[in-house]
């Protein structure tokens, strides 16, 4: 491969030549659009418009779209884009991901084909990664896209109702990957058309694509609703686990004769499993007075040891979760941030509790569900930026159908990346970093430390005080600080310790963050933390407070921005941002992400890693060739080994890991395409509810096929008419369709009918019946209330549907003994019990519009089947489901936000139905 791209080029560079054409259109422009006034800048926009109904394209059009969307952006926020931006921009538009490196201005990039897509009136959504940046970007581009004559949306926690519709039918909308996908699971459940928000989807640009549509991916969006209470069994089972001793492998093939095994569960830390060995089941059944746990009856308390067993054995507390104000929140593998909101699910989260002495929250029952991977396949087109997406191309051709192109720099990159050093053991590592860190801090050269977990940062923390070198540190622990803290990552002589990822979206610019200094001093004038976002924002106001406060902040950012040119001079000569990685992490792409926060538009910077044979990549991924290597040299502890061949064999290794992560978020993603599937059928039926369209058609075609489905099996067509079960055909319809004396026949009467002439008979009877009723409540109600049955009935059943599916799902694995594809056997048995579900909603939808009592004068309304809870976007680490509960072990205001994680106020969520004076009642 390395041959064939230096002869015929990479795809990223061959794909570019054909870009570049374009790019030059689009330049050429400029001297077109800079003469024009305002406002025949403006009335652009409408000429645009009209070419497009003129039966012109978007590709057309994109010359002049993206020159007039340039000339105004120097307009109005003063900038410029370079033609590297202008190819981002094409690249965006085209369905692509663009990668482009830290600080080359993808949020300005995002403005070019938002404008252009904008044009068709159809809705563009541009996708951040949490609230501030689609608030921040919505504000700021916003001027931009109002300015050109189009309409910006936000769709953020706190946006409701009306609010939140015209966010949507806006020309751009920014928001959150969380808020749209949990929008579109609300859509789906709501019981009038016009409580929807959203419309059809058109256009996606996913900003941070590889966070959202991979990290984020590996987990469900999920809408759950009360459910069981939790049981004693989770504290009784972590009672027991404490009694047991475990045993580590690395590897399965290590693993000795279970009998042999000086342990009671065995720890297999790469597969991540706990299992009991023979000893561990003989302790237990001693342990609850049981003859064999194996048995049938003791599968809900083998599953409770199991959790609480994983518990200790696999998770880890400041690594793998923190516990804080008595909860246990989840620790984000990727960005080192708290996950708060989330949960383990299948118990294991209620286990750790159990495990970490907090209280044990209940469980709660799923409405509704989808994965990011089948929303953002929604989109018509969908395009994404970020800066490391190349070493996961091959994922987003095959799940997205993306391709990845390679932006080229505005400036050369000016940063060295020097090869991996491996250590013998972690002490002498740390002790290197430290050296490291000591030499740079000597010059003034400032040092960003990436780390995998809490401990080991605070246990760089604390060697860095003994060596009396003032530092900052940044994990899950504080997170709070996290932008304030990495924006300062730059300074002269600044040493920061972070977890790789902390900080994403935070540019590092040498010399310190003019923005985050100015914020400060607002601070210390004793500026509200409110009054200092809409300092820096860009929101329209007439607001005197917040105009002062804008000009404070404007003056503050001018003094600082003058203080830190000459720093930022002295920090180059030092050698710009020393990059340390202390462990590489199973992924490149994170890795690569901690190297991009130096070197940012042509700075000079450095990065480096540091690894040991202790380190959980190296020792579980073929540390031991390294091990005998260095042995065999006698190779002493504090002496490093740095040469090419052992960073590209690392690089092997995790591109190893990614392949096998890649192939198990690929198998869940299997399993919810027959989800999804049949949630497509389900949601196309409740929008033939909900658009008000005439379901009777479609009920009558039930019931004819209730009906003769039921004549079947009471009257099998292939047995002899003898051992018809007439008796049990009469019973089942007796009240309703049948009496008593029906159906009472000689023997030869019963010869001459048939399979058809029962369906019938109860056919007619039924449409007899149907027929009565629609004339005594009336035509227009009896449409509505065949509606309001359908609607009700479907809902109920979907929501039961999706729990008995997580069940199938949760055993299909063992089919593979039996040599069965999992995959293929959950297809097959899920599609059957969708079948089997169609069947009953069927029978409940016409037995209940046959039977409801409705008085003549009353109003027919439609009810939720469940009230949503908590709306969260659950960790599932392969194959979980999570579900949440709001936690309410404090005191909630009225206004204050729902602790469910909903984003509404408490009184409209879960405080709804509570009396004022107590809204702590049903704790």
């Amino acid at each position: 491969m390395g041959l064939y791209e230096k002869i015929f080029g990479t795809y990223s560079s061959r794909e570019l030549k054909r870009i570049n054409p374009i790019v030059d259109q689009v330049l050429a422009l400029e001297d077109k659009y800079s003469k024009m006034s305002d406002h025949q800048l403006q009335e652009q926009t409408p000429v645009l418009k009209a070419r497009l109904q003129n039966a012109e394209t978007l590709d057309d059009i994109l010359p002049d779209a993206f020159a007039v969307c340039r000339e105004a952006a120097w307009r109005v926020l003063g900038m410029k884009h370079f033609p590297v931006q202008i190819i981002g921009g094409i690249v965006l538009h085209q369905g692509r991901i663009a990668e482009m490196r830290t600080g080359e201005g993808k949020t300005l990039v995002a403005t070019l084909p938002a404008y252009l897509n904008g044009l068709s009136g159809k809705g563009v959504h541009i996708v951040t990664v949490n609230d501030y940046l689609a608030k921040r970007d919505s504000e700021w581009m916003g001027k931009l896209y109002k300015f050109l004559g189009l309409t910006v949306g936000l769709v953020i926690h706190g946006v409701e109702g009306d609010e939140k519709r015209a966010a949507y039918n806006a020309d751009i909308t920014y928001g959150t990957n969380n808020e749209f996908g949990f929008d579109y699971l609300r859509d789906n459940m709501v019981i009038y058309k016009a409580q929807k928000v959203q419309r059809p989807f058109n256009f996606a640009i996913v900003d941070e694509v590889d966070s959202i549509l991979i990290d984020e991916a590996r987990t469900p969006l999920i809408i759950s609703g009360p459910g069981d209470k939790s049981t004693d069994l989770y504290t009784i089972a972590d009672a027991f686990a404490k009694t047991l001793k475990p045993y580590r492998v690395v590897e399965v093939d290590q693993k000795e004769e279970q009998d042999d095994i000086d342990g009671d569960y065995i720890i297999d830390e790469k597969a991540k499993t706990a299992t009991l060995t023979p000893k561990g089941v003989k302790k237990a059944e001693a342990y609850f007075h049981l003859e064999n746990l194996m048995d049938a009856d003791n599968l809900t308390l083998q599953h409770h040891i199991n959790q609480a067993i994983k518990a200790y054995g696999i998770m880890h507390r400041d690594v793998d979760y923190v516990v804080k104000d008595g909860e246990v929140i989840i620790v984000d593998e990727f960005t080192g941030r708290l996950m708060i909101g989330r949960r383990y699910n299948e118990g294991l989260h209620q286990a750790i509790e159990a495990k970490e002495h907090v209280t044990v929250a209940r469980e709660s029952k799923t409405l509704a569900t989808i994965t990011f991977q089948n929303y953002f396949r929604l989109y018509g087109k969908l395009s994404g930026m970020t800066g490391t997406a190349l070493t996961e191309e091959s994922e987003f051709r095959e799940i997205y159908k993306l391709d990845v192109i390679e932006i080229p720099t505005n400036r050369p990159v000016q940063r060295n990346d020097y090869n991996d050093v491996v250590y013998k053991t972690e002490k002498a590592k740390f002790n290197a970093v430290i050296d490291q860190i000591a030499e740079c801090h000597k010059k003034g050269q400032p040092v960003l430390v990436g780390t995998v977990t809490i401990d080991k940062s605070e246990l760089l923390s604390s060697m860095l005080r003994r060596r009396g070198i003032k530092h900052e540190v940044l994990n899950a622990k504080y997170h709070e600080k996290e932008a304030e803290i990495v924006a300062q990552a730059g300074k002269f002589g600044a040493v920061t310790i972070a977890t790789n990822m902390a900080g994403r979206g935070t540019d590092i610019m040498l010399g310190g963050n003019a923005e985050y200094l100015a914020k400060a001093d607002l601070r210390k004038k004793g500026y509200s933390e409110e009054l200092i976002v809409e300092a820096n924002g860009f929101s329209e106001t007439e607001d005197e407070e917040i105009l002062n406060a804008r000009k404070e902040f404007k003056e503050a950012l001018a003094k600082h921005k003058a203080e830190i040119k000459g720093e930022a001079e002295k920090v180059r000569e030092a050698g710009g941002l020393y990059i340390i990685g202390t462990e590489r992490h199973e992924s490149r792409r994170i890795d690569n992400q901690l190297r991009g926060r130096s070197g940012r538009q042509g700075d000079p910077g450095c990065s480096r890693f540091f690894l040991s044979l202790e380190d959980d990549l190296m020792r579980l991924f073929g540390g031991e060739r390294i091990q005998h290597l260095m042995d065999r040299f006698n190779v002493e502890e504090d002496q490093p080994i740095e040469y090419k061949m052992l960073t590209n064999s690392i690089e092997s290794a995790q591109a190893k890991v990614e392949a096998r992560n890649f192939n198990i978020r690929k198998s869940v993603l299997q399993y919810d395409d027959v989800m999804n599937k049949q949630r497509e059928i389900i949601y196309s039926q409740r929008d033939m509810v909900l658009n008000g369209e005439d379901v009777h058609e479609s009920i009558l075609n039930m019931l004819k096929e209730w009906i003769t489905e039921t004549v079947s099996r009471y009257l099998p067509e292939a047995a002899i008419h003898d051992d018809w079960n007439i008796d049990g055909l009469r019973n089942y319809f007796l009240g309703f369709l049948t009496r008593e004396e029906d159906f009472h026949y000689t023997v030869d009467q019963l010869a001459d009918m048939t399979h058809e002439n029962f369906s019938d008979i109860l056919y007619k009877r039924a449409k007899l019946l149907y027929d009565v009723r629609e004339k005594m409540i009336g035509s227009e109600r009896m449409r509505e209330l065949e509606r309001v049955i359908l609607l009700k009935v479907v809902d109920r059943y979907w929501m039961d549907h999706i729990d008995n599916m997580a069940e199938l799902k949760q055993g299909i694995h063992l089919r593979s003994f039996a040599q069965r594809n999992p995959v293929d056997e959950y297809t097959r048995e899920g599609f059957d019990m969708f079948d089997e579900m169609i069947a009953a909603i069927r029978e409940d939808t016409v037995k209940l519009i046959l039977t409801l009592k409705i008085q003549i004068n009353q109003d027919i309304k439609r009810e939720q089947v469940a009230k949503p809870t908590a709306a969260v976007h659950g960790e599932n680490t392969g194959e979980k489901i999570v579900r949440k509960q709001p936690v309410r072990s404090q005191k909630v205001g009225r206004n204050d936000p729902c602790p469910c994680g909903s984003g509404k106020k408490y009184k409209k969520c879960c405080g709804a139905n509570q009396e004022v004076t107590n809204p702590q009642q049903d704790k």
